[in-house]
């Protein structure tokens, strides 16, 4: 039986050059009704962990949460499901430094800017801002790297760097960490504390 992972293998597919029509019908299929465009995974797993703990199904409700592989391909993914495409109804998450390129983008897809929800550095920036220094070191601690860490910060590129921005940092310094701190970060939340970026998005939905 067909899912949303089905319809966003299909999409990202297209993006990279395939044929539209697994994806149109795919959608048609599943009731999509709205997309989620987020720069990569971790965002995706920061969504999907947020939204799991207000106990709502995203796909249920016809939302796909799409990583596009990089901010430079809002573009090509407003095109495909946008108006000009599948029309359907766009938001997430984007950077300030982002804002302008994002903007241009939605506009030659006739879709809406407002939508889109601003992070002020990226979305780990506000989490780690929204939980405190002390408390993603103890995530950290929790989750075995803090030995990581330890090396990390002796490192002389981290010196005289402040403390959030060398967590920041070290969340992408290995595969895969990104994605499992966007969940273990949104998850150690406390009710009223998440990053308005992130709440207002899924509010939006």
């Amino acid at each position: 039986m067909a899912d949303m992972g089905a319809f966003r293998e299909a999409v990202t597919a297209w993006a990279a050059g395939g044929p539209g029509g697994p994806a149109r019908e795919l959608a048609a299929g599943l009731h999509v009704r709205a997309a989620v465009l987020l720069e990569g995974p971790s965002d995706a797993a920061a969504v999907g962990a947020l939204a799991a703990s207000r106990g709502r199904d995203l796909a249920a409700e016809g939302v796909c949460v799409l990583p596009m592989g990089g901010a430079m391909s809002v573009g090509r993914f407003a095109r495909l499901l946008g108006p000009p495409g599948l029309g359907l109804r766009l938001t997430g998450l984007c950077d300030e430094a982002e804002r302008r390129y994002y903007a241009r983008a939605l506009d030659r897809a006739g879709a809406a800017r407002g939508q889109f929800f601003v992070c002020a550095a990226d979305l780990e920036d506000e989490l780690i801002r929204a939980l405190g220094v002390a408390r993603v070191e103890e995530l950290v601690r929790a989750e075995g790297d803090l030995r990581a860490l330890d090396t990390f910060l002796r490192q002389p590129a981290q010196q005289g760097r402040t403390a959030q921005r060398q967590l920041r940092r070290f969340l992408g310094t290995k595969k895969g960490r990104k994605i499992r701190y966007g969940r273990v970060l949104v998850e150690a939340l406390d009710p009223g504390s998440t990053p308005a970026p992130l709440d207002d998005l899924l509010t939006s939905l």
